[in-house]
This record gives structure tokens, C-alpha cells and sequence, in this order.
């Protein structure tokens, strides 16, 4: 267990020095040190992440650096969107899941290689209709595979909501709450009808873990080349993404 433990940190203290990306690794620690069935683990994420990033978030609010207009036009539907994707969990296989997840990492591990322009300039807002729908798709997505999807809303809210970086991460801790809580409580039904049960001692300890360092990125963020930073931790997720399709696409493959 020990090295669960190291990965509990290691996920708050990415999402302390890089503002997103420690979401992502919460699922295959729970499944791959941990243990856990894999629908047990994306529970378990979506309810370690939430506490992770409403806490994260008290620092924005009292600075004023969240925009809650778009925490509304975005977050509300991403909030609908993650009930959604939870409860589309109840019809997809587990190793499905875990695919997507790896995907879905793949995505993540580009993005960060290879950031898109995310300057503080001012961007024109985008339609809210438009916000409405993005804010969907993520929620749905994130929802599904039980990550906070931090690395997908903090792009979309800079470079389609016309957010500066300050406020889309302030934004995107509240958002990614909001869809954590709700996709939560969906995924209790589906654990339910596959009787299968939450770990809270390890949700607990996690969560404990996490916020510890994510308070000790943060404070040691400065130090380090962020642009270096996030190349190394796209590389991390490129491997990691390997391993799950090679563990399990030969079990797809020949269930098929």
C-alpha cells in the first residue's frame, strides 16, 4: 500500500504545480495499486477529486478570481452532463471504461505536450448556448470515466468562455466540483445494481493525501519550468495510457 500512498501524493502535487492533470491518475492508482474494480475506482475519483477541488478553490473565492456567470452557463450543464455519463456507466463494461480512460489520457498527455495558446489576452465571449453545449459534452465525458477533466475545462474556458488563465483555474476548481459531487451520487446507483461497495477509508485517506500535496505543489510551483513540467507528466500519461490498452484490449479482443 505503500505505494498507493506515494500515488495519493503524487496526485495532489500535480494538481498543485500544474493546475490540472492530477484528476487523471486518480483511477489507475485506485485500480492498479489499490485493487479496485475499476467502476469502484471512478466512483471513488469523482468524490476524492471533488473535495480536493472545493478546497482548492476557497483561496479563488476570497480573491475574487471566479467568474460565476460561467460557473453557471458552463459548470450547470457540465453538472447535468456528468449525472448523465455516470449513469451511461451502467450499460458499458468496465474494460470499456477503462479504454476510454486511456484515451481520454492520450488526449490529455497531447494537450500538455503540446499546449494550445492560453494567454491571458482578452478573448470574445462565446454564445452561451455554445458554453451550454461544451460544458455537456465535458461534463458527460469526465462523468463517465469518473476524472475532474481539469485539463479539458481550463482550455475551454480561456478559449471558448473568453476567460483570463487566473480566473478560468478558479473557475474550473468550482466546475469541477460541482460535476465530481453530482457524477458521485449518480455512480452510487450503479455500484448498487452491481452490488459493489465504496472503500471510505481509502476515499478518506486519499482525499487527506491529496490535499497535503496539493498545498505542497502549490507552494513549490515557482521553482520549477512549468512548460517542462507538464512535458514530463505528458510522457507519464503516454506510458500509463500504453499499459491499459495493453492489459486490456487482448481481454476485448478475445471476449469479441
Amino acid at each position: 500500500m505503500i505505494l498507493a500512498w506515494i500515488g495519493a501524493l503524487l496526485i495532489g502535487l500535480s494538481l498543485g504545480l500544474l493546475g490540472s492533470g492530477g484528476s487523471i491518475l486518480t483511477v489507475p492508482v485506485l485500480v492498479y495499486l489499490v485493487g479496485q474494480d475499476p467502476k469502484v475506482a471512478m466512483a471513488g475519483s469523482l468524490m476524492i477529486v471533488g473535495v480536493i477541488s472545493l478546497i482548492s478553490a476557497i483561496p479563488y473565492a476570497r480573491q475574487k478570481t471566479i467568474d460565476w456567470r460561467m460557473v453557471a452557463w458552463f459548470g450547470i450543464p457540465g453538472l447535468a452532463g456528468a449525472v448523465f455519463g455516470a449513469w451511461l456507466a451502467h450499460f458499458i463494461d468496465g474494460v470499456i471504461q477503462m479504454l476510454i480512460f486511456a484515451v481520454l489520457m492520450l488526449s490529455a498527455a497531447y494537450l500538455m505536450f503540446k499546449p494550445v495558446d492560453l494567454s491571458d489576452a482578452p478573448k470574445a465571449p462565446r454564445a452561451a448556448y455554445k458554453i451550454v453545449a461544451d460544458g455537456l459534452v465535458v461534463g458527460a465525458v469526465t462523468g463517465l470515466v469518473g476524472v475532474g477533466g481539469g485539463f479539458l475545462i481550463i482550455p475551454a474556458l480561456v478559449l471558448l468562455g473568453g476567460l483570463s488563465m487566473r480566473l478560468a483555474i478558479g473557475t474550473s476548481l468550482v466546475i469541477i466540483a460541482m460535476k465530481s459531487f453530482a457524477g458521485f451520487g449518480a455512480y452510487l446507483e450503479v455500484l448498487s445494481a452491481l452490488n459493489l461497495a465504496l472503500d471510505w477509508g481509502i476515499i478518506i485517506k486519499f482525499t487527506l493525501i491529496g490535499i497535503i500535496g496539493g498545498w505542497l505543489g502549490h507552494k513549490v510551483s515557482h521553482k520549477f519550468d512549468q512548460q517542462l513540467l507538464r512535458r514530463i507528466f505528458a510522457v507519464f500519461l503516454v506510458l500509463m495510457s500504453v499499459f491499459i490498452l495493453y492489459q486490456k484490449l487482448p481481454g476485448l479482443v478475445m471476449g469479441s
